[in-house]
């Protein structure tokens, strides 16, 4: 961050909380019991992230069913891969709060456009899992990995490669094509526990040399996001990884 755009951010926010604070008196339904709500930034907006208050409420319509046909909706391992960690609620909340903030991660709605325009969890950019799992020569791929902060490489010294594919001079964020070195943490999600979206997405990005450590899983999704109540938004944004 620059330091006029630091001092923005924490005016906004700073301003946020005080507004936000007048309405936690009354909170019957917290986050965790020190936590009533969280913010982030969602659009240019600040959003605040809390539980439906309304202690009778239910969810409805496509994420109130228990059932769909498998295949395709299988029900998920908890792990895509062992070297991705997965996570859940206070997980992705805590994300927001700290590495978004910072500006070193994107969450990712991993979902095609028809149901990110349904509604999305605050802070997340679309990018379906479509696009990942293009070939790394893709123009709509590239223009999003070097969104993501990576740098495209072009006439790698041939013995330069072999030495970073032993591990040295940070070979191991690096392949052929791309340098990862500085790109972001990306935290991935779709619909919930039975869908394939983020799997794949996730999957495409290990073939593709995303470094593994940079990457997370919110399992729970849409789903289990709706199920506690938490904060959802509609995007204002019609098209993928333009944020």
């Amino acid at each position: 961050m620059t330091m006029n755009k630091t001092l923005a951010s924490i005016i906004l926010v700073a301003s946020a909380t005080l507004a936000f604070n007048a309405q936690a008196k009354d909170v019957t339904v917290k986050i965790t019991k020190d936590k009533s709500y969280s913010t982030v930034h969602d659009s240019g907006e600040l959003i605040k992230i809390s539980r439906i208050q309304d202690t009778s409420h239910v969810i409805d319509g496509s994420f109130a069913k228990t059932s769909r046909p498998c295949p395709p909706f299988c029900i998920n391992p908890l792990s895509i891969d062992d070297r991705v960690k997965t996570v859940a609620e206070l997980e992705v909340i805590k994300f927001m709060e700290t590495v978004m903030y910072r500006e070193d991660g994107v969450l990712i709605d991993a979902r095609t456009p028809s149901w990110y325009k349904k509604g999305t969890i605050p802070g997340s950019i679309n990018i379906p899992f479509t696009v990942f799992e293009k070939d790394t020569g893709d123009v709509e791929l590239a223009e999003v990995f070097e969104r993501l902060g990576a740098i495209e490489r072009d006439d790698v010294n041939p013995v330069i490669r072999m030495v970073e594919k032993i591990g040295l001079f940070g070979g191991g964020q690096k392949t052929d094509q791309w340098d990862f070195s500085n790109a972001k943490e990306l935290l991935l999600w779709c619909n919930g526990p039975w869908c394939g979206q983020s799997p794949r997405a996730i999957r495409a990005l290990i073939s593709a040399g995303y470094p593994t450590e940079k990457l997370y899983y919110y399992r729970g999704g849409m789903q289990m996001w709706q199920s506690l109540g938490l904060t959802t938004v509609m995007p204002k944004d019609e098209t993928i990884a333009n944020k």
